[in-house]
C-alpha cells in the first residue's frame, strides 16, 4: 500500500470500496493494530495509535467481520462477552439487540423460549447465519465504541439473512444510531453505502478517489463510476 491518506470525522460514515485485494481489509488491520505501517502513521483523535495504551485503544473500537465468532453460552453471555456482566443492565442488552435488528427473534417465545438466556450452542450452531451476525453486531454496539469497523459484514450470508442484517446496518449508517460513533464500512454491494458521508475508492493499494456517491459519479472516467456500472 502507498499514497493512502484520508480522514474520518467523528460521527460520520466512511466507506472503503475497490476491487478484491486493493487494500481495504489491510486498512482495517492497521486500525486494529495487528501490524504497524512501515511509513506514515495512523492517528486516533490526533494521536498516533502507537502512543496510546493498547488496552484503552482496543476498548474504543468494535469490529463486525464476515464470519462472526460466537461461543457456547447464552445469547446474553455472547453479547456481553469480554465485559463485566454484573455491570451490564438488561435494558442495555435489549437496546443493543434493537439496534442490531436481533430483538425480534431473541424475544420470540417459540424460537427462543428462554429469551436472552437461551443457549446458542457451540459456535452458535443453534442460530442461522443472519441471527449470528446480528448477535455479533449487538456485541459490537453494547460497548458503545468510538469507532465501529464493518468488514463486509453481510458477504457470507444468504439473500434473506443479508436483507435482515443490512436493515440493521442501514439504521446505524443513517444516523439513527449513536451520534458519537464513527463507522468505517467495507461493503461488497455498493448500493449499501450510497448514503455514506465519504466514499474512499482504492485501487492497487492506493487511494485514487474520495467523495460522496453523487460527487464520484460526476467524474466521467472515475474508478467508482466504473465499479457502479460494471
Amino acid at each position: 500500500m502507498q499514497k493512502v491518506s484520508f480522514k474520518a470525522q467523528a460521527g460520520k460514515v466512511i466507506a472503503l470500496v475497490g476491487h478484491s485485494g486493493c487494500g481495504k481489509s489491510t486498512i482495517i488491520s492497521l486500525l486494529e493494530r495487528f501490524y504497524d505501517p512501515t511509513e506514515g502513521e495512523v492517528l486516533f483523535s490526533g494521536v498516533n495509535i502507537r502512543e496510546l495504551d493498547p488496552e484503552w485503544y482496543k476498548q474504543q473500537i468494535s469490529i463486525v467481520s464476515q464470519e462472526p465468532i460466537l461461543f457456547s453460552g447464552t445469547v446474553r453471555e455472547n453479547i456481553c462477552y469480554g465485559l463485566d456482566m454484573t455491570k451490564v443492565t438488561d435494558a442495555e442488552v435489549r437496546e443493543a439487540c434493537r439496534k442490531s435488528n436481533a430483538q425480534s427473534f431473541v424475544e420470540d417465545g417459540d424460537q427462543f423460549p428462554d429469551g436472552y438466556e437461551t443457549l446458542v450452542g457451540e459456535r452458535g450452531l443453534r442460530l442461522s447465519g443472519g441471527q449470528k451476525q446480528r448477535i455479533a453486531i449487538a456485541r459490537a454496539l453494547i460497548r458503545r465504541p468510538k469507532l465501529l469497523l464493518l468488514d463486509e459484514a453481510t458477504s457470507a450470508l444468504d439473500a434473506e439473512s443479508e436483507h435482515q442484517v443490512q436493515a440493521a446496518l442501514d439504521e446505524l449508517m443513517s444516523g439513527r444510531g449513536d451520534a458519537a460513533m464513527t463507522i468505517l464500512v467495507i461493503a461488497h454491494r455498493l448500493s449499501t453505502i450510497r448514503e455514506a458521508d465519504t466514499i474512499v475508492v482504492m485501487d492497487h493499494g492506493e487511494v485514487v478517489e474520495s467523495g460522496t456517491h453523487h460527487e464520484l459519479l460526476q467524474r466521467p472516467d472515475g474508478v467508482y463510476k466504473r465499479l457502479i456500472h460494471r
